[in-house]
């Protein structure tokens, strides 16, 4: 479960359920008007409000059933994969009880005679808990993530003396410096030890082709994605081993076209189909 994933989206779902829940403990009913010539029969009647743990069927129609689909929306959005609970993809099914329990408080509201802060505030949140989760991945400004991109780690993982490009922290190597280009002292980098210098340029063009060719190797790079995406597995299946998530570093191991072979922090890998607009550390 990776929390980098919620967004402002899911911010809004746990404010909403957490003011929910709070609401489930203020009173239903409001008391009665006591002024009048029938105010010395209220000083004989209890008229104290009882709240939603009085009542099993408005308590679960519409304070736990909200922060029980919050609770589905979060941790569908957070897991690596998606879950289905009767043919309903796991977060669909949490938006779906968000929104009865916004349906069942209307309406209870409707029909109370005096309507206590309970039934009150618990529609107020209840229809700002169904509004975040059906919003939250329709509005652009609900889609961006709740908690930032970390800093790149100052002495990432395989940093050394050549580094790839766009490696975190690392320094670039100098353009067209690749296998095969001439290091200090004018000695082959990529030449085998013992073998005469004649050898690596022999054939004019045809000896320089291999150093070309060298030179637009894929050099591995750490990037982060802006949204989640899937990673699919190398062996070509549809369903995906992970997701890479934004404010996350990944290492990019290989290029297949215009995808990527990346690697995750628990070192698993895959390929990463959608590349766009992802940003080089």
């Amino acid at each position: 479960m990776n929390i980098r994933s919620l967004t402002r989206g899911d911010g809004v779902v746990i404010g909403a359920a957490v003011l929910l829940f709070i609401a489930s403990f203020l009173g239903l009913t409001g008391a009665p008007d006591c002024t009048g010539p029938f105010a010395k029969y209220c000083e004989a009647q209890d008229y104290s409000s009882s709240n939603a743990w009085s009542s099993v069927s408005v308590l679960m129609s519409i304070y736990l059933a909200g922060v029980i689909g919050a609770a589905i929306i979060v941790i569908s959005r957070a897991l690596p994969q998606p879950r289905k609970i009767a043919g309903l993809d796991l977060g669909q099914f949490g938006v779906a009880l968000t929104i009865f329990a916004a349906w069942t408080a209307f309406w209870s509201l409707i029909d109370a005679g005096s309507a206590g802060a309970g039934l009150i505030v618990g529609l107020i949140a209840a229809l700002a808990l169904a509004g975040g989760a059906v919003a939250g991945p329709l509005v652009p400004a609900l889609k961006v993530e709740l908690i930032g991109a970390p800093k790149p780690p100052a002495a990432p993982y395989g940093a050394g003396p050549n580094p790839g490009y766009g490696y975190p922290g690392a320094q670039q190597q100098a353009a067209g410096q690749g296998y095969g280009y001439p290091g200090p002292g004018g000695q082959q980098t990529g030449q085998t030890p013992g073998q005469p210098a004649a050898d690596a340029t022999a054939g004019g063009a045809a000896g320089a082709a291999p150093a070309a060719g060298g030179a637009a190797d894929f050099a591995p790079f750490w990037f982060a994605v802006p949204v989640a995406r899937p990673l699919y597995g190398e062996d070509g299946s549809p369903s995906p081993i992970a997701e890479l998530a934004p404010g996350t570093w990944y290492l990019a191991v290989e290029q297949r076209g215009q995808a990527l072979i990346a690697q995750t922090q628990d070192g698993r890998r895959g390929v990463l189909q959608d590349t766009t607009g992802i940003q080089r550390g």
